[in-house]
């Protein structure tokens, strides 16, 4: 078997099978093996009931005492039952599994397992594993990876499936010599990633999962070693006029708000490099709301008004649009042609852009991914400018700058990063940074609570509703999980609709499992008032501007980074209005109240951001994916800052020595 076998290969595996694994983005063995877990589970030793603390997943060893009873609720089947042990009594209560009732009979012993509730006097655990007690013993301590699904496609069958995919292990190449790897203490990249499948211990799995963010790391910084090379000092032939820098007073004079003197600052940075006569490689890194955007138009406008064009690359089709509205009225009076390139754009459309664009009729051209198309072809492209730069490659922004004869490159980055790592990750990059807030903003007002809460944060966003404002809530999961107790879009927008029943208040959800079309339209109903309350997953973290929505609130808020937590919360705020943020913290653990301090007493994106590196430490490893950098499969600049760094070392030392094996 190699690694480059389609999937069918597979022993199990037939063509109604692979067709769930496609939709995951797995279509070969290769790909299968490098499908890394989302999370892991262990399984200790039982507690009794009586010590189950709210939010904490525990297992308990119980006897059922009550019949099972199954009844419908709305959309739902509710299956419950009682079970005690000799400390006390626990309520389970299971969602569309009516096949429960044969399950369970008063008498019967099992380990359960799952999160704690607590609901008046009483605990209560939903979605609970189950197993006999002689089974969970030999899973005692055993990490359990957790792998991110699609409908026919269970973790049992992920797991088989690996199993049976072993002996294509054996072709992984290490790009890291067994000097290098003795250096540092690494292990093969081999068992890495056998170890983050088939995970022998917690210790084990932790030593795999840092050889794996190395690799990752490493292969970035190679790849940026590689542009810094190809850039330095390479001489620009798209210098800016004089003339341009005089019409670019009259432009900012013209604008309805005065600029920050961060926004200033960026502009005259951007402006001098575009002048100096080489090509410029600036990054622009401001917190979220600091008003990047008027640099990027700005910097456009004196590209243009020099006589070449410009490209804007954004990730989202939402942010896309939202920026063209914005461009297209800002550089009206100047005629200057400004057009949208998405995925969406109609064949007949795309292809007069095509057209214009390689005529030169075009000057500005603002897109997602369809601006590095092959057909996307430029007159004199003279600047690339690329929003919310993490979640690009470097192969793909290499890709658009590649249309042109090497324009000056423009990076956007809304993720406040420790300058430390910042450093190492931008190292072929100057930077700008932007840290006030633009004139008339309010700071958003913070309150991290418990579960206990909600009733009230639920009164709270209907008054805001009813004041014409609307709201976001945001769910770490997009269904209901087996195996983890976590607030999901699908379930909770059925509860909230419960709950404003009777209120004309119109609720919709959105996460990253839907079509693009389907997101672009839920996003734009929400941005033209059409929505007042949005559930969704970490998807709206960037690509909304809505100014009028004034409230977020968080659901699981101790699952995230505080720096994923502090982006989400930068999508209210951003008109003048006054704006809340509700953290809800499941757990109320020591560590957890601790991190959301953090963001309950400052808005500040780079104090958080270093806050979040300090508290967490290079060791945490597990649970929701942090930084929101889709640029790593797996490595995340907080958790595995150290290795971040320890990649950078070993391209700095053996960098001209190593291929790397992708």
């Amino acid at each position: 078997m190699l690694l480059n076998d389609d999937i069918t290969t597979i022993k199990g595996i037939g063509e109604k099978t692979a067709e769930g694994y496609r939709k995951l983005g797995i279509s070969t063995v290769k790909d299968l093996i490098y499908y890394f877990p989302r999370d892991y589970q262990r399984y200790d030793d039982p507690i009794l009931i009586k010590d189950a603390l709210e939010g904490e997943r525990v297992s308990v060893a119980a006897k059922v005492v009550s019949y099972v009873d199954t009844r419908k609720g709305g959309r739902l089947s509710i299956t419950s039952l009682s079970v005690s042990d000799s400390s006390g009594s626990l309520r389970l209560v299971f969602f569309n599994s009516p096949f429960l009732k044969n399950c369970f009979h008063k008498g019967d012993e099992f380990i359960f397992v799952g999160t704690i509730k607590i609901k008046g006097s009483m605990r209560v655990m939903e979605m609970p594993e189950y197993y006999p007690v002689y089974k969970y013993k030999s899973m005692l301590k055993a990490m359990q990876p957790v792998y991110s699904l699609t409908k026919g496609i269970t973790n049992n069958q992920i797991k088989k499936s690996l199993t049976n995919a072993r002996e294509a292990f054996l072709k992984i190449e290490d790009h890291f010599s067994d000097e290098i790897r003795n250096e540092y203490g690494l292990i093969s990249k081999r068992s890495a990633i056998e170890e983050i499948h088939f995970p022998e211990n917690e210790e084990k799995l932790k030593t795999a999962i840092k050889r794996l963010a190395l690799d990752e790391f490493f292969s970035f910084l190679m790849g940026v070693r590689e542009m810094r090379k190809n850039n330095l000092s390479i001489s620009s032939s798209h210098i800016i006029s004089n003339e341009a820098v005089s019409k670019l007073e009259g432009f900012k004079a013209g604008l309805p708000f005065t600029l920050t003197a961060g926004q200033e600052g960026a502009i005259k940075d951007v402006s001098l490099d575009m002048s100096s006569g080489n090509v410029m490689n600036r990054l622009i890194e401001g917190d979220v709301g600091s008003g990047k955007t008027i640099v990027a138009a700005a910097s456009l406008f004196l590209i243009v008004m020099s006589g070449y064009q410009g490209a804007l690359m954004v990730p989202t089709e939402v942010l896309a649009m939202q920026h063209y509205e914005d461009l297209k009225a800002l550089f009206k009076p100047y005629k200057i042609r400004v057009e949208l390139l998405t995925g969406s754009t109609s064949l007949k459309d795309k292809r007069k852009i095509y057209e214009d664009l390689k005529a030169g009729l075009i000057q500005i051209i603002i897109g997602t991914h369809a601006l590095i198309e092959d057909k996307t072809e430029f007159k004199d492209l003279g600047l690339v400018i690329t929003d919310e730069q993490h979640r690009f490659g470097v192969k793909q922004r290499e890709r658009l700058g590649a249309k042109g004869n090497y324009p000056h490159v423009l990076i956007m980055s809304a993720t406040p990063i420790p300058r430390t790592l910042a450093m190492i990750l931008y190292a072929n990059l100057d930077i700008s940074v932007i840290k006030e807030l633009p004139k008339g903003r309010k700071k958003i007002k913070n309150c991290v609570v418990g579960t206990e809460y909600r009733a009230t944060a639920y009164k709270f966003i209907q008054n805001e509703v009813k004041q014409g404002h609307q709201a976001y809530v945001i769910c770490p999961m997009v269904e209901e999980s087996e195996t983890m107790d976590l607030e999901d879009v699908e379930n909770y927008t059925d509860e909230l609709r419960n709950v404003y029943k009777g209120q004309d208040i119109s609720i919709e959800y959105i996460h990253g499992k839907m079509k693009d079309e389907d997101k672009t339209r839920i996003l734009q109903d929400f941005i033209k008032k059409k929505i007042d309350i949005l559930v969704s997953t970490t998807v709206i973290e960037v690509g909304i501007n809505n100014p009028n929505a004034t409230v977020m609130m968080i659901e699981n808020a101790e699952r995230f980074g505080l720096a994923q937590l502090h982006q989400l919360r930068g999508r209210v705020g951003r008109g003048s209005f006054q704006s809340y943020c509700i953290f809800i913290n499941v757990k109320q653990t020591k560590e957890s109240k601790e991190r959301l301090k953090v963001l309950e007493d400052s808005n500040d994106g780079f104090y958080i951001a270093t806050e979040d590196l300090k508290l967490r430490g290079p060791g945490d490893f597990f649970g929701v994916r942090q930084s929101g950098d889709i640029m790593f499969r797996l490595a995340d600049i907080y958790n595995h800052s150290d290795m971040l760094r320890m990649a950078q070392e070993i391209v700095l030392k053996y960098g001209d020595d190593i291929k790397i094996n992708y």
